[in-house]
């Protein structure tokens, strides 16, 4: 709480909703960290709405309004005036559409909306545009609050906040409002619809009864589901409200249709809501990828395309809300632009829609969550070769306020150089359809001409063991007589007869040779990880490919710290889903793609693809790589590099061929130092060995069988 900036709290300054945002979530910290901190496991339908809810920071709130709200209203009246307001408002030529609407016809939905931030400073905009076309504010209020604004909750408290929010607003410039009992919220709290009394469905006409019964069907999840329940019917709202209403209620109400009655009121509203079109839709949706079994089968049946987050669920679902050329406004984690997970709904922004404007935070910037944030508008309309506007701030460091300010200076000097615009067709060019929006024209060139590198090499993934405590060790846990470190096909391990093989987990950020620090149980073709069960009987482990086990090969770690990393792999190992390896039978061609993969062209090709630390096969699968005319040359340099790294990698107890520490190899070259003679002989080492206490076993002295044992280890 002592980190609340002082303007937070000045009514003024909009901080009326900065503070009860910051408040909600400080008192749901606690118990945010508890759900979200559950391992393996998914969260519950009770935890979702603590598992889920961040505040939105304030200037990530103006930009989504700025740009889909107010952008809206400039493209149909450009001569307004509140353009000097929006603050937040990308710098682009603007296209103008004729103007067929009212102010009080365009609609804003959060369908997310938590304590209401975003509404609250839609209301701002909707003040100013009212403002601006000769209402009053006392008017403009009521209207903005019952014909503009729209929002959706799935937790009490937060939808209790959101009303509170905006009801306080409204009675900024309408003190009576407050008196005005005509006056209602267009703000929903889902309900469930799980409990209906069966008499009240009696009581209402057949041709409204069908009806009803389906959609209490599909509401009776409403608290887990919220606002992706596909509303997949067309209903007469008016006529089923009337309905409900019409059934009478006489003497004591045993079968509780009173409040069956009013729980179905409150679905028909919630569902009328979710079944029209608007003009904007905005929210910071839920980020969840740990769904319950109900959870997920719905999205699988309903989203199966984006159901890798519920996040991604929101992006479909959002646009699907909208009227014709209207805006969705978002802030999400930005994995979404990247990796294949959300490649079908990427397909389906580029080929369908247009990314209007997009803005990518540095990694960390935004502490609330433990992933990286971008904030985005969609347009619904095709892209027609226009370019979007797009701000990487990947570069600048110190959280939200820098992304704030660095966000600021780009919209006022577009030559800022982190300012791109681009035109999203660019994006199908490259596999996989990545968000790459700063590539250049030549560098979109080279994946439409360029040979993939799966046409190469082949990537693949490896080994899961299931239980990488029971099968897997470092190697110096097991005896050498127990290791084979020759095998080199499936065939020469089950020959050896030996227990454990080298095992590569992919390890820490090291180019061409090393990490060679695990061992795996494959004992007969690994038939104990083949046939390792649950309790429930169903087979853990899933040995992939391993008619390329023991292969000589590429490999390169799937978490990076940032750079990418690629090494040779001798004959003699299994690899690991950490540890992803590319296979050829042409010795210098692995060795030729390995000198291209430890280049910077092929680190800014990785960053294009994916600049996420999660290094996907797929991606280096999408390589593009020109020519190998220069391998004989890149052999002889690669091979050099290697061996470097080799010696290097043995230099060190670390390694199985450890000899001899480097350190050593110079003691002889210093004559005041050393003898050579002496310490090849063990003599000095000998003495050293005597003078270093035994833990207080003969007086610090070791017996002479011990000494000979301690100079051969030092040696």
């Amino acid at each position: 709480m002592t980190n609340i900036d002082e303007a937070d709290f000045d009514v003024s300054q909009g901080g009326q909703v900065e503070i009860i945002g910051w408040i909600y979530q400080y008192y749901n910290t606690e118990l945010h960290d508890e759900v979200v901190n559950i391992s393996g496991g998914a969260v519950k339908k009770s935890d979702i709405p603590a598992a889920t809810q961040l505040f939105t920071t304030d200037w990530v709130v103006r930009y989504m309004v700025d740009n889909s709200l107010g952008k809206y209203w400039l493209e149909r009246h450009p001569e307004s005036k509140i353009k000097n307001d929006l603050k937040f408002l990308l710098p682009e030529e603007l296209s103008f559409v004729p103007n067929g609407k009212d102010i009080q016809d365009i609609k804003l939905m959060d369908n997310a909306m938590g304590s209401g931030h975003i509404l609250i400073y839609a209301f701002d905009v909707f003040m100013k545009i009212y403002l601006e076309e000769g209402y009053s504010a006392r008017d403009a209020a009521v209207k903005i609050i019952t014909k503009n604004l729209y929002g959706l909750e799935i937790d009490q408290r937060a939808f209790q906040l959101a009303s509170f929010s905006l009801m306080m607003k409204a009675r900024q410039y309408n003190r009576r409002i407050l008196r005005n009992a005509d006056v209602k919220l267009n703000l929903h709290v889902f309900v469930e619809s799980d409990d209906i009394a069966p008499e009240l469905l009696e009581k209402i006409p057949d041709d409204s009864k069908e009806d009803l019964k389906y959609l209490i069907a599909q509401f009776k999840d409403a608290k887990e589901l919220g606002s992706i329940i596909k509303i997949d019917r067309d209903y007469d709202f008016d006529r089923l409200r009337n309905d409900v209403n019409n059934v009478s209620i006489s003497g004591i109400d045993l079968y509780g249709i009173q409040e069956s009655r009013d729980t179905i009121l409150k679905v028909i509203n919630l569902a009328e809501d979710m079944s029209r079109k608007y003009e904007v839709v905005a929210t910071n949706p839920p980020y969840l990828n740990k769904m319950d079994k109900e959870l997920k089968k719905y999205v699988k049946k309903y989203y199966s395309d984006y159901s890798g987050d519920m996040f991604s669920v929101f992006i479909y679902n959002n646009v699907t809300w909208l009227a014709p050329s209207g805006y969705s406004a978002y802030m999400t984690p930005f994995v979404w632009m990247f990796i294949k997970t959300y490649e079908k709904l990427r397909n389906y922004l580029v080929q369908n829609k247009k990314i209007s404007s997009l803005i990518q935070m540095e990694y960390s910037a935004f502490e609330e969550a433990t992933v990286p944030i971008n904030t985005f508008v969609i347009k619904n309309t095709p892209s027609n070769d226009s370019d979007g506007a797009y701000i990487k701030l990947s570069d600048f460091k110190g959280g939200m306020k820098t992304q704030k300010e660095k966000t600021l200076e780009a919209i006022s000097n577009p030559d800022c150089g982190y300012l791109y615009r681009t035109n999203q067709a660019n994006f199908s060019k490259i596999p996989g359809s990545p968000i790459a929006y700063w590539a250049s024209s030549t560098l979109f060139n080279d994946f439409v001409v360029g040979k993939r590198m799966d046409e190469i090499v082949s990537p693949k993934v490896g080994l899961q063991t299931g239980n990488n405590n029971l099968f897997i060790k470092l190697w110096f846990e097991i005896s050498n007589k127990k290791i084979s470190m020759t095998s080199k096909s499936i065939e020469d391990s089950i020959k050896s007869k030996k227990k454990w093989f080298p095992y590569n987990k992919g390890g820490s950020y090291r180019k061409w040779y090393g990490n060679y620090d695990y061992v795996v149980d494959w004992e007969d073709n690994g038939y104990k990880i083949r046939n390792f069960k649950d309790k429930n009987g169903k087979v853990r482990s899933r040995p992939q490919n391993t008619n390329y086990y023991f292969h000589e090969a590429i490999t390169w770690p799937k978490i990076t710290s940032g750079k990418f990393n690629a090494r040779y792999r001798i004959f003699g190992s299994i690899h690991d889903t950490a540890g992803n390896e590319a296979f050829t039978n042409n010795h210098d061609r692995l060795i030729a793609v390995l000198s291209f993969l430890n280049t910077n062209v092929a680190q800014y090709l990785f960053d294009t693809l994916n600049p996420t630390i999660n290094s996907q096969i797929g991606d280096f699968a999408n390589l593009p790589l020109l020519d190998l005319d220069n391998e004989e040359t890149n052999l002889e340099l690669t091979n050099q590099l290697i061996n470097i790294a080799k010696l290097d990698w043995d230099s060190f107890e670390t390694s199985w061929d450890f000899k001899k520490h480097p350190l050593l190899n110079h003691i002889a070259d210093d004559k005041q130092l050393f003898d050579a003679k002496l310490l090849e002989s063990g003599y000095v080492c000998a003495k050293i060995v005597t003078t270093v206490p035994c833990g207080g076993h003969n007086n610090g002295q070791l017996s002479q069988k011990r000494k000979r044992l301690a100079v051969r280890n030092i040696i």
